[in-house]
């Protein structure tokens, strides 16, 4: 694996000094900036790749600046548990259209529960708001609480038609938890790519997909999850408003880690990043060094907006 301390460290420098701020037929008033030569962004993720030792997949959309950018970012990455912020989302959307109440309490058996159900399964007796499953979804990654709200808001082929309708056409959930997070060989289950699932997030958080309402809500739960300090986030310069959401998938053929992150200073339009990584060697129970490697996909994210590079604090403690 790479020197952490060294990797990329004058790549990324050479990237932010490159970085101008100009006029721009930019969406957002308040950081109007002109476009971007994303060239060295892109060479900094392919030699990130080469030296983490895996596959790696990154998608960065800049909406004050209308572009993105990224490597390998139609190439097919398991989900694993990133897609739990379509799905609070998705819960979000329908109460939002009268489609379901967000208040409604659901229940579940005690076979329901599957491993990592840090708030379905105190609840069992007593059950959980449709938003309080949506919440524990997101913020907990609690898996249960993920597949009540699929059993009974339509299942996973509700949660592609969300997708679909959005305008994504790539993304595709098929199983539940926790069978989603290991992708079989030579099919395309329970994935997405980088580049799709980045323009999701952009839609969901900048768009007119959710009400403003429920958009601040998906934001303030994103800004709550601490698994992902540790990955796109670490990259971030102090005082970014961020928020994220992680996956990790230690699967019979490849582990994956990924993350979905936002992320700007205060007042300017953010970032959106998505990003997988699949290491060549499978270290258990967790990799810190993969880890590291998101972090590193969030230092060349800042670096475009003309940050310089942020020393890294990877406590490698993120799993879901």
């Amino acid at each position: 694996m790479f020197d952490r301390r060294s990797l990329l460290a004058g790549a990324v420098a050479a990237l932010a000094m490159g970085c101008t701020q100009g006029e721009g037929a930019a969406p957002d008033k308040t950081d109007d900036r002109a476009p971007f030569d994303s060239t060295g962004a892109v060479d900094a993720l392919a030699e990130l790749e080469r030296q983490a030792d895996g596959r790696l997949g990154a998608f960065i959309v800049d909406p004050a600046r209308g572009q993105g950018f990224g490597w390998r970012e139609d190439e097919r990455f398991s989900m694993c548990s990133t897609f739990k912020l379509s799905l609070a989302a998705m819960v979000l959307a329908m109460a939002d259209h009268g489609e379901l109440d967000p208040l409604h309490t659901l229940y579940w058996s005690k076979s329901d529960l599957v491993p990592h159900s840090p708030a379905t399964e105190p609840a069992l007796a007593d059950g959980m708001t449709a938003l309080d499953l949506a919440r524990a979804t997101l913020v907990l990654s609690d898996n249960t609480a993920a597949n009540v709200l699929l059993r009974e808001y339509g299942g996973p082929a509700a949660m592609t038609r969300f997708w679909r309708a959005m305008g994504d056409d790539v993304s595709r959930l098929d199983r539940f938890e926790t069978e989603l997070n290991d992708t079989p060989p030579n099919t395309d289950y329970d994935t997405s790519t980088p580049a799709a699932m980045a323009r999701t997030v952009s839609r969901l958080l900048l768009g007119a997909v959710l009400s403003p309402t429920a958009r601040a809500t998906l934001r303030q739960w994103m800004m709550a999850i601490e698994t992902g300090l540790d990955r796109i986030r670490a990259g971030f310069p102090a005082g970014w408003i961020a928020g994220d959401k992680t996956g990790t998938g230690f699967g019979a053929t490849r582990h994956t880690y990924g993350d979905l992150a936002f992320g700007g200073p205060s007042g300017a339009t953010p970032l959106i990043i998505a990003a997988w990584f699949e290491p060549s060697a499978r270290i258990e129970p967790r990799d810190p060094g993969a880890i590291a490697t998101l972090a590193r996909v969030g230092q060349i994210a800042a670096a475009t907006r003309g940050t310089p590079p942020q020393a890294l604090l990877i406590r490698h403690n993120s799993l879901f």
